[in-house]
């Protein structure tokens, strides 16, 4: 017999957030996995999953976590463009949420845990007024929430815009675009656990109050979340903790703690690894026998011994590893022009922490093409940023930008993309390329610092430098502190990373990372003026000492840009039957052209090492979109010879008649004797007859512009065209966007 099915537990919850519904349903979808729910926000839906392994996983001494927000090109509508037509490798974008969702929830989960834990949020439909990121960040919240795994949540997060100094909490479409700052936070019951921000030079008092506002909304979702767990929530399991035993950690302190004092007192890290390794070496020799088959929890316990000390100076003696104050940053360096023939370069060191960074400038048509669901198209500044092996002095095959990699660059585009000029002052793709050559600690901020320079380097008119630092912390109970630019040891046994990007006039972007459960507004505030006066010294005394502005000319190595507007229904005459005319004029011209529709008109981008060929190329453009008049004077290309004058092409498939009377101020007896087929002159309309056939004139051009008479030599020669330069690039075809 046949039998309906039923969903016993299938349940419905809903609140209000922000002015709109949230609504979460568990127990029908999903019901083999530890946690399970469905939310829906407006008409944006977000699934939420998570499972865990039955036992731990062998030979590691971490907690494995994963956490992946995937995007389904259903959700908005769209079949992938990919030759598969499915979603493969997940966006930049997917990659960035990943990690935003992350960092609030591992810090709650029991570090000695080694059970796999995957966290799966997967959009399935998008509502661009209800960001899909908010919602799977309390949807993977109430997924562990409800399940049987251990965690010490739950979190809330939410997005916060600043509209004509008013805040608003998850900002719609329209208000996103208006918005001075993107700032997500998230929170548990008590703290600030997560902090990414991008900002339009926003103050150090408007970002902490937005801040503030943002977690205060958290509130309600975390009771709401709390409610939830109350009534359908399962008993947690029980796990098997690989913590160090107690006894064997005191024992190795014991042995080894006044040398591996001395090992970590010096601000060479090279040094300090060497320091170490005999160490290791006496601890397994004395311990090995003693707790054998344990060589893993040795080196546990060693690395704990190294937290306890670092952690016992900063907190007891305000003693930092290489000897510094807490607010003093480590020596500093600025560099521009450091590489030839790039469009510009500028290196910057702190410490031990040294990136290079390469601005390359190109053609509009050089952006890149996004295909995602959050409604970005294209990107006209890209920042790539990657993190060698031998930046760390160790041995690694390349295997491509990491989750980590594809994070540091992100952050740095988005603290420098307030200052990049708009498309219309300065019509360039812009692509910057930070190459850590030495890493002791904050990268991602030398980059940001480094990329200031090479954008000045390379004469791209920047609003305002901006330069990145960070700010580490050590708590202890009650007791807490903090110190400015950490380094690699302080970051490993310290409790938080506040990374913070800024001009003169205020923050641009702000990435927090904790291993703690989060912040009080105290500590938030006092991360804040730090790292603003840090920020302030890196700029003023390094960075503009180096090179006080962006340079006034761009490196000869870059194109050369020129822009026009022409009609929209001109646009496919320029273009030509297959691309015909404008592959023509870039041939001829050796420039690329790319053309934009925006409305009624077109942009016209022509990009080129040579200027006249620049300025030549916008004149055809120009010409064809533009039907000729009586007295409008062009370049030419003469394209036959006749015994009655010249055939001059002003433009793909726009040709007049020179009579040979017309070619120069004197009296011309042979067309041959004043052009030749593929010389370039100066012509002037000077009728149009019935047919719409043009005639030209050579001899007024000189007479009205150049001034000559008949008595003149008339020797202004025709410029004949030097053969073109290079390979294929030249036959390149341009085309609309």
């Amino acid at each position: 017999m046949n039998q309906l099915m039923t969903f016993d537990k299938y349940r419905v919850f809903e609140t209000e957030f922000a002015g709109r519904t949230l609504k979460v349903e568990t127990g029908k979808m999903t019901q083999l996995a530890n946690g399970a729910c469905l939310l829906t926000y407006g008409d944006t839906t977000v699934h939420c999953a998570v499972t865990a392994s039955a036992k731990p996983r062998e030979g590691v001494d971490f907690f494995p976590l994963s956490v992946d927000y995937e995007e389904k090109m259903y959700s908005v509508g769209r079949i992938p463009g990919s030759y598969l037509k499915r979603e493969g490798r997940p966006s930049e974008h997917a990659i960035l949420t990943s990690r935003v969702i992350d960092r609030p929830i591992r810090p709650l989960f029991d570090k000695s845990m080694r059970n796999d834990v995957s966290i799966v949020c997967t959009v399935m439909s998008v509502d661009p007024d209800c960001q899909p990121e908010i919602l799977a960040m309390i949807g993977a919240s109430i997924a562990i929430s409800i399940s049987d795994i251990p965690w010490n949540g739950p979190i809330s997060g939410c997005s916060v815009g600043m509209i004509d100094g008013e805040f608003v909490i998850n900002p719609n479409e329209e208000q996103r675009k208006l918005s001075k700052m993107s700032t997500t936070v998230a929170s548990t019951d008590e703290r600030i656990a997560m902090i990414e921000a991008g900002a339009d030079c926003v103050s150090d008092e408007d970002m902490y109050n937005a801040i503030m506002f943002g977690h205060e909304a958290n509130q309600k979702i975390i009771s709401f979340i709390k409610e939830i767990t109350a009534e359908i929530g399962k008993p947690k399991f029980e796990f098997t903790s690989l913590e160090p035993d107690h006894d064997m950690f005191e024992a190795i302190k014991a042995f080894a703690e006044e040398d591996v004092k001395a090992a970590l007192d010096t601000d060479d890290k090279t040094v300090r690894d060497e320091r170490l390794k005999p160490i290791y070496e006496a601890v397994h020799a004395k311990f090995d026998e003693i707790y054998p088959e344990q060589e893993a929890m040795i080196d546990e316990c060693l690395y704990k011994t190294q937290k306890f000390i670092v952690r016992r100076w900063l907190l007891d003696e305000q003693k930092r590893v290489d000897g510094r104050g807490m607010d003093d940053i480590r020596p500093l360096a600025s560099e521009v022009s450091v590489l030839p023939r790039v469009h510009g370069s500028g290196m910057f060191t702190r410490g031990q922490t040294q990136v290079l960074t390469v601005a390359t400038l190109g053609s509009v048509g050089d952006k890149q093409l996004l295909d995602g669901i959050d409604g970005e198209t294209e990107k006209r500044y890209i920042h790539h940023y990657n993190f060698p092996s031998y930046s760390v002095g160790e041995t690694k095959p390349s295997r491509g930008p990491g989750r980590r990699e594809i994070g540091h660059g992100a952050l740095a585009e988005r603290a420098l993309l307030p200052v990049i000029p708009s498309v219309e002052d300065f019509p360039y793709a812009l692509r910057l390329v930070s190459e850590v050559l030495s890493s002791n600690g904050s990268t991602s901020q030398g980059s940001i610092c480094g990329s200031t320079l090479a954008l000045m380097d390379a004469g791209v008119p920047i609003k305002a430098p901006v330069a990145g630092i960070s700010c580490g912390l050590i708590t202890e109970g009650e007791r807490w502190m903090t110190m400015v630019d950490i380094q690699g040891l302080e970051d490993f046994f310290g409790d938080m990373d506040f990374k913070v990007a800024g001009t003169h006039d205020g923050i641009t972007a702000i990435q927090m990372d904790l291993k703690i459960s989060g912040l009080t507004p105290e500590m938030v505030k006092e991360a804040l003026e730090k790292t603003h006066k840090a920020r302030l010294f890196i700029l003023d005394e390094v960075m503009l000492k180096a090179i006080a502005e962006p340079r006034p000319e761009l490196s000869p190595y870059a194109p050369k840009m020129f822009t026009t507007t022409i009609p929209a229904d001109k646009i496919s005459e320029v273009i030509g039957k297959s691309g015909k005319v404008i592959k023509e004029i870039q041939a001829e011209c050796e420039v690329k052209i790319d053309i934009e529709e925006e409305g009624e008109f077109g942009q016209v981008f022509v990009a080129g090492l040579d200027t006249e060929k620049c300025k030549r190329a916008i004149d055809i453009v120009q010409t064809i979109a533009t039907d000729p008049e009586p007295g409008a004077m062009y370049l030419g290309k003469v394209t036959r010879i006749m015994d009655f004058g010249a055939f001059v092409e002003i433009a793909p498939g726009k040709e007049g008649l020179v009579h040979v009377s017309q070619l120069d101020v004197k009296r011309t007896e042979n067309v041959t004797d004043v052009v030749n087929i593929g010389d370039i002159i100066r012509v002037m309309v000077t009728e149009i007859d019935d047919k719409g056939r043009l005639n030209l004139s050579r001899r007024q051009v000189l007479i009205d512009v150049d001034g000559l008479t008949p008595e003149d030599d008339g020797d202004d020669k025709p410029q004949r065209p030097r053969r073109p330069r290079g390979g294929n690039d030249r036959r390149r075809g341009g085309g609309r966007r």
